[in-house]
C-alpha cells in the first residue's frame, strides 16, 4: 500500500492509492515543492518533465476524506496559531513557537487532543510561513477540502512555478466540478496494415488493456458488506509522531493510507480499478502514412494508436505521391503507344510518347494516395525503363541492320541538310 501526502495550500490533505499487481507502476521520491510535500510509491505512475495531475474516474460525492478530526472541521490557520490576516512572519513564528511547547504531546500525556492540536499547529505553520503557499491559502481558504483525489497521479519533475500552477489549476477545476471526469493519459497500440489498406482505408479490430470499475466492488473501492473505515492507530492521518523530537512518519498500520486494510475491496485494493481487456474498432483513413499515430477516444480515455505500412515491392511513396517503374519494348520508346500497369487503384493506362526515354517520368495527376485531411489526391509518377532484347530473330537482326543504316543515312542527311546524299 502506498500513499501520497500532499500539504495543500489550505491545509494537509491526505490521498490514498493501493497498488495493482498488475499495473506498471514503479515508486519515485519524496520532494517538496513550494509547500507541497508529494511522497509517491507503488500505485502511481512517475512521468518525467514535471508534475502529472489526473482526475480518477469515480463518483467525488460518495468517498471522502481521511483526515484527523481537527483537520476535518476545517478550522482556519491564522485561527489555529491565533494571528491576524495581516500578521507579519515574525509574528506568525513568535506564535508557532509558543503554541509548540503548549500542546507538545510529551509535556501533556493526560490531554488527548494535544497530539491532534500539536499536529494542526505544525501544519499551520507550514503553509502561513511559506510566502507563495500563504497567498494560495489566502485565495482559495479550504475549498479544496470537498476533493477527493484518491488517484491522482504525480509525476517526478523540477520544482517550478509552472508546475505548483498545474497543480493550482487541476484542484480548482475539481472544485467547480466534482463530478466532472477527464481523459486518462493515452495508451499506446500499434496497428499492422498492408499497403493496400493503407491506401483504400480499413477497419482494424484491437486489443486494448483499459482500466474499468472493479467488478467485485462496484467502483467503491471497499469490501463487500463494509464501509471505509478510519485507522485506529493513526485515526485517518495517515502518520504518526514518533521519537524524542516528534518527527512525522507515515503509520506502520496502515502504511499511510488512513485505511483500515479490513475494509478495502480484495480485488482493486480500495482502487476502485481493475485492469480490464477490451476490443476496438479503429477506422484507418484512406491514405495514412507508416509511423502516423492518432489518437481515439474509447469512452472516457484515449487510445493512441500507430500506424505500421508495411512496403510495397511495386510502390514508392513520397507523401502523397507515389512511384512506380514500367518497362517498354525498344519499338513503343521510339514509336510511342500505351503501356498497361499497376495502380494503386487498379490497372491504369500509361500513354507513351513516341521518343521516350530511359527514367522519364510520366505523371498521372490524381492518381496518388488520398488526402487525409482533404478530398485531393497526389499524382502517380510512372518512371520508364527499356528493355533490350538479349536474343533477336534473323528477320529482327536484319530489320534492325537496315534500320541502323537508315539512322546513319538519316544522321548525314541532317548534318549536311543541303546535300541530298551522305558523304558526297
Amino acid at each position: 500500500m502506498a500513499s501520497i501526502l500532499l500539504r495543500s495550500y489550505a491545509r494537509l490533505v491526505k490521498f490514498s492509492k493501493l497498488p495493482c499487481s498488475s499495473a506498471p507502476f514503479r515508486p519515485i521520491k519524496q520532494g517538496l515543492y513550494y509547500g507541497l510535500t508529494a511522497k509517491v510509491g507503488p500505485g502511481y505512475i512517475a512521468e518525467r518533465g514535471g508534475f502529472s495531475l489526473i482526475k480518477r474516474l469515480c463518483d467525488f460525492s460518495s468517498r471522502s476524506f481521511y483526515t484527523s478530526s481537527v483537520s476535518s472541521k476545517k478550522q482556519d490557520y491564522y485561527s489555529v496559531l491565533g494571528v491576524s490576516r495581516t500578521a507579519t512572519q515574525g509574528e506568525i513564528k513568535e506564535a508557532y513557537k509558543r503554541l509548540v511547547k503548549e500542546y507538545n504531546p510529551y509535556t501533556k500525556p493526560g490531554d488527548p487532543q494535544a497530539k491532534e492540536k500539536f499536529a494542526m499547529v505544525v501544519e499551520a505553520f507550514e503553509v502561513l510561513s511559506d510566502e507563495k503557499t500563504r497567498k494560495m491559502y489566502d485565495d482559495y481558504g479550504s475549498a479544496w477540502l470537498r476533493l477527493y483525489a484518491a488517484q491522482q497521479q504525480f509525476g517526478s519533475g523540477a520544482d517550478t512555478a509552472d508546475e505548483v500552477e498545474l497543480i493550482r489549476e487541476t484542484f480548482l477545476d475539481f472544485a467547480k466540478d466534482q463530478d466532472s471526469e477527464d481523459f486518462a493519459p493515452a495508451l499506446d497500440n500499434v496497428v499492422e496494415l498492408t499497403f493496400t489498406e493503407a491506401v483504400k482505408g480499413v477497419y482494424k479490430e484491437i486489443a486494448v488493456d483499459l482500466f474499468g470499475s472493479c467488478p467485485r466492488c462496484g467502483g467503491t473501492g471497499e469490501h463487500l458488506g463494509t464501509e471505509f473505515s478510519e485507522c485506529p492507530q493513526c485515526n485517518g492521518s495517515g502518520t504518526e509522531l514518533s521519537g524524542p523530537f516528534l518527527m512525522t512518519e507515515t503509520c506502520k498500520k496502515c502504511d499511510g493510507s488512513g485505511v483500515a486494510t479490513s475494509s478495502l475491496c480484495l480485488l482493486c485494493h480500495g482502487t476502485g480499478q481493475t485492469r480490464q481487456q477490451g476490443t476496438v474498432s479503429v477506422a484507418v483513413p484512406a491514405g495514412v502514412k507508416d509511423g502516423q499515430s492518432a489518437s481515439i477516444p474509447v469512452g472516457k480515455k484515449m487510445i493512441k494508436v500507430t500506424f505500421r505500412v508495411e512496403e510495397s515491392p511495386v510502390f514508392r511513396r513520397d507523401g502523397d505521391d507515389v512511384h512506380s517503374d514500367v518497362v517498354i519494348s525498344v519499338a513503343d520508346a521510339i514509336l510511342g503507344g500505351t503501356t498497361r500497369a499497376q495502380g494503386l487503384y487498379g490497372t491504369i493506362d500509361i500513354p507513351i510518347p513516341p521518343g521516350t526515354q530511359v527514367d522519364q517520368k510520366i505523371r498521372l495527376a490524381g492518381k496518388g494516395f488520398a488526402h487525409i485531411h482533404s478530398s485531393s489526391f497526389g499524382d502517380h509518377y510512372v518512371h520508364i525503363k527499356i528493355r533490350v532484347p538479349r536474343k533477336i530473330s534473323p528477320l529482327q537482326r536484319k530489320l534492325i541492320e537496315s534500320f541502323a543504316e537508315e539512322d546513319r543515312r538519316w544522321e548525314c542527311c541532317v548534318l549536311f541538310e543541303n546535300k541530298r546524299t551522305c558523304g558526297s
